[in-house]
């Protein structure tokens, strides 16, 4: 139903997890306890957090740690107040005590999902929490630190359990984020980040938790200063070259973007070139030859300090079960947001990592870093119009809310959120982002993959490689439908990227049926057919092929996969219906869109496939002869009451106003398009 809509991502969530596994189990063994998690011990945990002895309460935070992240414990934990309970240990006079009370909440926060978030902070976790962070950092000066069974627990160590939690509750819960507009905790959050030059995982944890706190938070912008943007640039303009400092800088980048309403008229500019560079600079890496030698410096580095190999071989386990664990979890799909919107849940494990493996930490932030750069970028590119073809609801937010202060007087259009504005455009093609982009979409490497496959603990960052492609592929979708072809290199560079995506859907044994992959890679085909059937360029592709994309996608549960096929056949239909001989093709294209729009069983399907329909026969005698072959006339006419008597029955409770706008806009092109078929068969 015409241009095709940009997408926009909202940040993924990273449910970063508290007290790893193995450093619970270390406690265990030192209590002599073990809790099993299959019949939660809540009740004789939580009275052990009213002990006398630190050492007591902090075994038990630890446990509890422990037991949540088996999410069918955690109601009795909830039944039990634990809450409330675990709150006041956070300012414990033991710092181990507090780190665990807060780990065990941040768990509890992360496996609990956005139900218990919200009754988290319904039950006043906010307030010991602001309070713990405002006492860590007034500590960092003298960050003082004591040694507890080999064990060092620090002020740092806290802050970073605190921020994780904040984080988690934020992302998850619109009162969390309330209170952390009116708590003035930015502050806080800046001060943690400001740590970056020798204490990185705090840094990062903060700089998650910023990425997350800034995005379409109109409330926080008025308690934008130039301090805080200030901290931002400095982050950008850091050069350790390590893939933590990497990925740093591309959170910084992404809060930058976030408050770009913000920033002065006067560093416009230079800050748009710094968070230019540093996208450009993570996209330039390449993970495919970078995991394989990350892999191999720790086989060196195991190779070297074998004599500690069984510690090394308790991790290993403890770490592998950790990480199985989390890629049961991303199997779950997506999960809705504070805003309402959804996203795909991507959950950062490093965590749950075992110690010691610093080349795997370093292989996350990398590919971390990279899908994070991309949807930078996917943002960029994103045009907000609510009028798109997938008829989903319009943006809750309201970017046009600015604040009345000093900090938003004076802003051009140089970072306008409407558009992709000229200044931006340019920055994009200075830094060569569309080359790095397309770069991106490849498949991974098999190298790298080989690598992880055969490595258990490495197993997971698979998933990570091929998100990064998907996102690649959302990002070259939302390029080729706000920048001009001239930009992207013209008709040749056009043709070779429709070359590329080709090859990467037609070129493997069978088309790929992993949903993220369809619905990125038929995005970026629909808006890439629709540039190259407005320039009259040749496809590289044949109707053959489009036809059994579609049939693999409109197998697919996603609505906008299927919206995407129908659509890319439709494209495919109408510039073929101009050529000679092509009868036979139509009535295949043909058959196919009426089977998927008197059988989809939604009715966002179903419009697409006769908008497809109207395109594919408007005009032309290859279309007429077409038509007449495969009856048209008188399917539409039986399938016209079906569709109406639809929308009305469905309609109401089950989609949106805008998408029953364009649904009965359908049915009103259905009944004129039945009156034109009515007068070529009058001919």
């Amino acid at each position: 139903m015409g241009k095709s809509r940009t997408n926009k991502f909202r940040r993924p969530q990273f449910t970063a997890e508290g007290l790893s596994v193995t450093a619970v189990k270390e406690m265990e063994q030192d209590h002599g306890e073990v809790f099993d998690g299959v019949d939660s011990p809540a009740g004789e945990l939580l009275e052990k957090l009213q002990s006398p002895s630190a050492d007591v309460r902090e075994f038990a935070c630890a446990s509890i740690s422990r037991v949540v992240q088996q999410s069918h414990t955690i109601p009795g934990f909830l039944q039990r107040d634990a809450v409330r309970r675990l709150g006041p240990l956070m300012l414990d006079r033991s710092l181990a005590v507090r780190e665990t009370a807060t780990g065990a909440l941040r768990n509890l926060s992360a496996c609990g999902g956005h139900e218990v978030c919200d009754d988290m902070v319904k039950q006043d976790v906010m307030t010991p929490l602001t309070a713990l962070l405002r006492e860590c950092c007034a500590g960092f000066e003298t960050n003082a630190a004591f040694s507890l069974k080999g064990r060092k627990n620090t002020v740092e160590d806290v802050a970073n359990e605190a921020v994780n939690l904040l984080w988690n509750l934020c992302e998850s819960s619109s009162q969390a984020l309330s209170v952390f507009n009116k708590a003035g905790i930015l502050v806080v959050i800046l001060h943690c980040l400001e740590r970056y030059t020798h204490n990185i995982k705090l840094a990062l944890s903060a700089a998650h938790c910023l990425h997350t706190v800034t995005e379409d938070n109109a409330e926080l912008l008025c308690s934008m200063s130039n301090a805080v943007l200030g901290t931002l640039e400095s982050v950008l303009l850091s050069s350790q070259a390590d893939m933590a400092h990497t990925l740093l800088r591309t959170l910084a980048a992404g809060s930058v973007w976030n408050l770009k309403s913000s920033l002065p008229t006067a560093r416009q500019a230079q800050t748009l070139n710094a968070l230019m560079a540093t996208l450009s600079q993570c996209l330039e890496l390449d993970a495919g030859t970078l995991i394989p030698q990350l892999h191999q410096a720790e086989v060196a580095q195991s190779a070297s300090a074998s004599e500690a190999g069984n510690m090394e071989d308790h991790q290993v386990a403890a770490g592998n079960m950790a990480v199985e664990e989390m890629e049961d979890d991303e199997e779950e799909g997506v999960g809705s947001r504070r805003n309402g919107k959804a996203t795909k849940i991507d959950k950062d494990f490093s965590d749950l990592l075992p110690r010691g493996k610093e080349e795997l930490r370093e292989a996350t932030a990398l590919l971390t870093a990279q899908q994070t750069s991309l949807e930078i970028i996917v943002n960029m590119c994103c045009s907000d119009d609510p009028s798109d073809d997938e008829w989903e609801e319009a943006s809750s937010s309201d970017e046009s809310e600015m604040c009345p202060d000093g900090l938003s007087e004076g802003n051009t259009s140089l970072l306008s959120p409407l558009c992709l504005s000229a200044e931006v455009h340019g920055a994009l093609i200075n830094h060569n982002i569309p080359e790095k982009v397309l770069k991106k979409t490849q498949f991974p490497s098999s190298e790298a993959m080989d690598v992880c496959r055969h490595n258990p603990t490495w197993k997971i960052l698979m998933k990570k490689m091929h998100q990064v492609q998907y996102r690649a592929l959302m990002c070259l979708h939302n390029m080729l439908s706000t920048m001009d072809t001239e930009s992207l290199g013209g008709a040749a560079a056009l043709q070779a990227v429709a070359q590329h995506l080709s090859t990467l859907v037609f070129s493997p044994p069978e088309i790929p049926k992993e949903e993220e992959f369809l619905e990125a890679v038929t995005s970026a085909m629909r808006s890439l057919l629709q540039i190259i059937a407005y320039m009259k360029i040749p496809q590289c592709t044949t109707p053959q092929q489009m036809m059994s994309l579609s049939e693999a996608a409109t197998r697919c549960d996603v609505v906008s996969v299927r919206v995407n096929a129908l659509a890319i056949l439709g494209i495919t239909g109408s510039t073929l219906a101009k050529e000679k001989g092509t009868a036979e093709t139509l009535q295949m294209i043909g058959n196919a869109l009426l089977q998927v729009a008197t059988k989809d069983a939604n009715l966002v399907v179903c419009g697409e496939a006769l908008d497809a329909l109207f395109d594919v026969f408007a005009d032309g005698d290859e279309a007429e002869r077409a038509a007449e072959n495969i009856n048209l006339l008188s399917a539409l006419k039986a399938l016209q009451p079906v569709f109406k008597a639809k929308i009305r029955k469905e309609g109401k409770g089950k989609y949106s106003p805008e998408q029953l706008c364009v649904m009965d806009n359908i049915k009103v092109n259905l009944r004129r398009f039945i009156g034109y078929l009515e007068t070529v068969v009058k001919k």
